[in-house]
């Protein structure tokens, strides 16, 4: 494997707090309790709404995902100013830079915030590519974006390895051909990530073993 591709929220940026504290203020209106990180994990899927869905024990009526996926991000865009990379983020990308495998970073979050984001804690040099959102409606599948992802790169989708936090990673790498493995430090439980049958790991620098 000579490239990884990374996801950013959950895996590289630790932000499993803001995504908590923000779902449970927008359903505060409705008067669900709080959830807390193992709780919310219990009940996380995407795309996003069947996971509202899920929370409500209803289907969502005409807009109101949309207004609900508006609430999320006011108060995330907030919160995450408290978040920070994860731990060994910064020292993973320098191992693999040092080992001489390229990396690039894939986001189902929007593309200005994303480049952003990773300018301001620079480490934008370490990726030979970063791609969010553009135009498509948040919350949905990254398959699509991977194929674009891989596309632009111009690389085999067989030295691919996909680091991420969610079984949606691990479903765009089996749509492009690529291997995956499973990092715990975000919204997805480990009894989720486990039953992908993909290698699951606890740390950023345990994902590399398996480059």
């Amino acid at each position: 494997m000579r490239h990884i591709v990374w996801d950013w929220n959950g895996t590289l940026f630790d932000d499993i707090d803001a995504v908590v504290k923000a779902t449970n203020a927008v359903f505060e209106p409705y008067g669900l309790g709080a959830y807390d990180a193992d709780g919310f994990r219990a009940v996380y899927t995407r795309p996003i709404w069947t996971a509202y869905e899920r929370m409500l024990g209803r289907p969502l009526a005409d807009g109101e995902w949309e207004r609900m996926d508006a609430g999320f991000h006011d108060h995330y865009h907030r919160l995450m100013l408290e978040c920070g990379l994860a731990a060994d983020a910064l020292s993973t990308l320098q191992a693999w830079e040092r080992e001489g495998g390229r990396q690039s970073l894939l986001s189902m979050w929007w593309h200005e915030r994303l480049t952003a984001k990773v300018a301001e804690y620079g480490i934008e040099r370490h990726f030979t590519r970063v791609d969010g959102l553009l135009h498509t409606v948040p919350g949905g599948h990254k398959a699509e974006s991977m194929v674009s992802h891989l596309a632009a790169l111009g690389v085999d989708p067989a030295d691919v390895l996909v680091i991420g936090d969610s079984v949606d990673d691990a479903h765009a790498a089996q749509h492009v051909g690529a291997r995956a493995v499973l990092y715990t430090g975000g919204m997805t439980s480990r009894a989720d990530l486990k039953a992908t049958g993909l290698p699951v790991v606890d740390t950023l620098t345990d994902a590399l073993d398996y480059a």
